[in-house]
């Protein structure tokens, strides 16, 4: 008995620090691949080896850490294909390609690792080419995994592919006031639900001393 009442006891305390934390969410840190269409950059639907730009096409790749295509962090830089490419003449039997490649913030950055910047870039590539043979004419080195992965544009990162990174969700500001709610009542004190964890604690540590009681008076 008194080793259930414990159990029950360590029960109430969790769900008092309940929330004390913040909750932690796994994302991905790798090379996302974006289109340009006027300005605006939207999440690509083919990868770099398989996508065939047409000439006057604008680009990105962004490193950062993120959980999947909904959050991930667009390029930063907002040149247009006349902007990049105009040092870059037509050619016949060529087309041209606006690359935007940005390194990311030193927060996603690999333990040890600074992210070089943001830089932009005019491919002039064979007309069928993609638009990973577009960036290994103007950012190599160039690395993959196995899987046929981009995990390193222009050298960067040095190592990793993809691998998993915890972060802290942070709450919004009205997930902070319910929080806050949670744990006070309007007037300031603590609240319902507070209250009574803390008397379940406090009967359950009257019920275990009175069982002890018994068994020594027994």
């Amino acid at each position: 008995m008194i080793r259930r009442t414990a159990l029950l006891l360590a029960a109430c305390l969790f769900v008092l620090a309940g929330g004390a934390g913040q909750a932690q969410a796994v994302g991905y840190r790798y090379w996302s691949f974006w289109e340009r269409a006027g300005d605006q950059w939207t999440y690509a639907t083919q990868g770099p080896s398989t996508a065939r730009p047409a000439d006057g096409d604008v680009q990105g790749f962004r490193f950062s850490v993120s959980e999947d295509s909904q959050d991930s962090a667009r390029p930063r830089d907002t040149a247009d294909f006349a902007t990049i490419c105009a040092k870059t003449p037509a050619q016949e039997g060529r087309k041209r390609v606006a690359l935007v490649i940005d390194f990311g913030t030193p927060t996603d950055a690999p333990s040890g690792e600074t992210p070089p910047p943001t830089r932009t870039a005019c491919a002039a590539v064979a007309p069928d080419a993609t638009t990973a043979e577009a960036l290994a004419t103007i950012a190599k080195p160039l690395r993959y995994d196995s899987n046929a992965l981009l995990c390193a544009i222009a050298g960067y990162p040095e190592r990793g592919c993809g691998e998993q990174v915890k972060t802290e969700e942070k709450p919004t500001a009205s997930e902070n006031t319910a929080s806050e709610n949670k744990d006070t009542d309007e007037s300031g004190g603590p609240s319902l639900g507070v209250l009574t964890a803390i008397a379940a604690i406090a009967t359950l540590g009257a019920a275990t001393g009175w069982q002890a009681r018994r068994r020594r008076n027994g």
